[in-house]
């Protein structure tokens, strides 16, 4: 292998490393979230893009069936009324697979979609995956009817993440 062929394939390494760390950033607020793809816990596929013109809460959590998480899921599950009345739509997204999701949807009545990224693709792409490992950081992002992020909620809280999040709904539906 002559130099040439060695500054190519160094160039692209260097490219195929800046693509791949570019993704890997938090998404902005007023920016668009990124969009993605993963099945839920009745292995039915969803895009971010199908709740388009709705508010839409995507919370990351670490792990199904664990206390933070739980309570965190919980309180969702009983203010759960309360976002439809205001028109947003609640999503859940861990490492967890779809039987793990199943089985914390039927155990704790959660009405609302857990989203199984068991490669953690999603978890990277909104920057929020723990290092080392491969589960989210307790983090939500509040995305607006046209896609865009409005809010981040990091180091959630789990038992007043809910409320915080209507609070701020209803704010935001009544800004002019």
């Amino acid at each position: 292998m002559n130099a040439l062929d060695m500054g190519w394939i160094a160039g692209l390494l260097l490219l195929a490393t800046g693509l791949a760390w570019a993704g890997s950033g938090k998404p902005e607020i007023g920016k668009p979230a990124p969009d993605f793809e993963l099945a839920d816990q009745d292995s039915v596929t969803h895009t971010l893009s199908d709740y388009r013109d709705q508010w839409v809460l995507l919370y990351f959590y670490p792990k199904d069936d664990t206390p933070g998480c739980t309570a965190q899921a919980c309180g969702l599950r009983d203010g759960f009324e309360d976002f439809g009345k205001i028109g947003a739509t609640v999503i859940g997204i861990s490492a967890d697979d779809v039987e793990s999701h199943k089985a914390f949807a039927e155990k704790y009545n959660l009405p609302f979609t857990l989203l199984a990224d068991t490669e953690a693709r999603v978890i990277g792409l909104y920057g929020v995956k723990m290092p080392g490992l491969k589960m989210a950081r307790r983090t939500s992002f509040l995305i607006a009817p046209d896609g865009t992020v409005t809010k981040i909620y990091e180091n959630v809280e789990p038992a007043s993440h809910p409320d915080q999040v209507l609070k701020d709904l209803e704010a935001l539906k009544n800004r002019p």
